[in-house]
């Protein structure tokens, strides 16, 4: 697909996407020129990412690659219907990936509402991924600004875990990926100034799985909790 593609071109490609999705089975495997091209598409960009060595690297051309599926994207989330899609849910990983947490769990959204499975190559359930791709992106932007005493409280990755919990509560899944969504939303909490919040997620977390690497954080944070109920006691 050529990057140079005029508005024009792109919501035709939109509108063509949702046509072509429109008209498939919910369950059964998407189909469509649209659906063929992207998967062509898919194909070739996977090929260039093989021949990087570098994960950095890897990451960076992912984020100059996907703004050319936005169109399909977009047309396949509007029409609703479900079918299975190995492009999108491929893409959806791409977007975790780059850490564009709140687009990857708009496709996350779609996929689990239509029970979406992940392509072979992935090796685990829809629900299982996201929780774990969310709460391990999450994690590394978390410890990046626990490092920065001037960052400014990040209440939209807070949102987006909140979500993920939601989208994933009633998914079985390994209860260590349980405990890491949990240790990351105890932390965007605890970044966001909310220590009630963040002692309760951590304290699950443990519950959960005693080496997820959080006693001294809910010793520190029960300190802290402690202090601010001792004053607005006074």
């Amino acid at each position: 697909m050529s990057r140079k593609s005029t508005p024009a071109q792109r919501h035709f490609q939109r509108m063509m996407s949702a046509e072509s999705a429109g008209s498939a089975t919910a369950g059964q495997p998407q189909t469509g020129d649209q659906y063929e091209l992207m998967q062509a598409a898919l194909w070739e960009a996977r090929r260039t990412l093989k021949s990087i060595q570098s994960i950095e690297a890897k990451v960076e051309k992912k984020r100059e690659l996907l703004p050319d599926f936005y169109p399909y994207i977009e047309g396949v989330l509007s029409a609703d219907k479900g079918a299975q899609d190995d492009v999108i849910m491929t893409l959806m990983v791409w977007f975790f990936d780059i850490g564009d947490i709140t687009t990857g769990l708009a496709i996350a959204t779609y996929a689990l509402k239509h029970g979406l499975k992940t392509p072979d190559r992935y090796q685990r359930d829809t629900a299982s991924l996201v929780a774990e791709q969310v709460a391990d992106e999450s994690l590394k932007v978390l410890a990046q600004l626990e490092q920065d005493e001037a960052s400014a409280p990040d209440f939209v990755m807070l949102s987006n875990l909140i979500l993920t919990d939601r989208l994933t509560a009633d998914a079985d899944m390994h209860d260590q990926i349980r405990a890491k969504l949990h240790k990351a939303i105890g932390f965007a909490n605890r970044q966001c100034g909310r220590t009630e919040e963040a002692l309760n997620h951590l304290n699950r977390a443990v519950q959960l799985n005693e080496k997820v690497g959080v006693k001294k954080d809910i010793e520190k944070l029960a300190r802290e909790l402690k202090k601010q109920q001792d004053g607005s006691d006074s």
